[in-house]
């Protein structure tokens, strides 16, 4: 068995408990292509489409109430589909129950076409690296960032330790996201403590700062989901409202998830190499959504 298929069995028997924390954090899980990061490449930003382009999706059914809906986000239920895009013009007439699309970089004018036309829209928004090209990037200052995310020019890992610093920033993108009529939002790059970030994280930080992301979500009034970070979806999931994974498939974790689907909360879910029949058949199985899509995460995909 590979070191990878140990962790993700470890994780799996043992995630419930104190030690799943301390057997999933060697290692980078390799899932996100590069090896240090948890996010598809952005080869440009989405660019809202004047034409409506707008699908006739009927709006998806609402969750069963619960205790928490009165909270006042989003609940999504197992079984949507979704489509995710970060770059090129923004295609909205993908046959989609929900979208998952830059949060700086698509305007509330498309937020609100895709909402009349029944889709849920989900703000991406990296939180655990600093983004140079962002419009807030100079309010990181030099002590809270990392070393590089290797491969992608311009990001640095962040030091999660420092919620002092960090919380008002995503405090600020979080209501940008709501402001423009987001019903979610996807925090990438939660996973710091697994990669080379240059500082000494440890799983018990990340624990800490994922569960802070949540909380400073659900306060904003938004829905929040898990970016990856298997090997503590056990213990995170109660805090999250679904997933958001690549390529559990390819690196056989997916069963790691199981546990969102188990409490009622959709795993949004793509893979980028090989065919969709080598996947489909086993997360259909799991009820996740899932699809395969270009690396470059633009409008292109083939659902499952």
């Amino acid at each position: 068995m590979t070191p990878r298929g140990l962790r993700a069995l470890l994780c799996g028997l043992l995630a419930l408990t104190v030690l799943s924390a301390a057997a999933c954090t060697g290692g980078g899980s390799g899932r996100d292509i590069r090896g240090d990061g948890s996010r598809a490449p952005q080869t440009g930003a989405v660019v809202p489409s004047s034409a409506d382009g707008l699908g006739s999706v009927p709006p998806s059914p609402s969750p069963p109430a619960s205790p928490a809906a009165a909270a006042g986000w989003w609940h999504p239920a197992v079984g949507l589909s979704w489509q995710w895009q970060l770059s090129g013009p923004l295609d909205k007439a993908v046959a989609a129950d929900v979208y998952d699309v830059d949060g700086a970089n698509t305007s509330a004018a498309d937020v609100a076409a895709l909402k009349a036309a029944g889709r849920h829209v989900i703000c991406y928004v990296n939180a655990g690296a600093h983004e140079d090209f962002r419009a807030d990037a100079k309010n990181y200052p030099e002590s809270v960032r990392g070393k590089a995310l290797d491969g992608w020019p311009g990001e640095q890992w962040l030091d999660v330790r420092r919620w002092d610093v960090l919380e008002p920033l995503l405090a600020a993108r979080f209501k940008t996201c709501r402001d423009k009529g987001f019903d979610a939002v996807e925090p990438d790059n939660v996973d710091g403590y697994s990669n080379n970030s240059g500082f000494p994280l440890t799983a018990d930080d990340q624990l800490k700062f994922n569960r802070r992301v949540a909380d400073l979500a659900h306060r904003t009034g938004l829905a929040v989901g898990l970016k990856n970070d298997v090997e503590q979806a056990a213990v995170l999931a109660p805090a999250f409202d679904f997933a958001v994974n690549e390529e559990c498939a390819h690196y056989d974790e997916c069963d790691a998830l199981k546990v969102f689907i188990d409490a009622g909360k959709p795993v949004f879910h793509v893979e980028y190499e090989g065919s969709t029949s080598a996947f489909c058949a086993k997360t259909r199985s799991l009820r996740f959504s899932s699809m395969k899509k270009k690396l470059d995460l633009d409008a292109w995909r083939e659902p499952c």
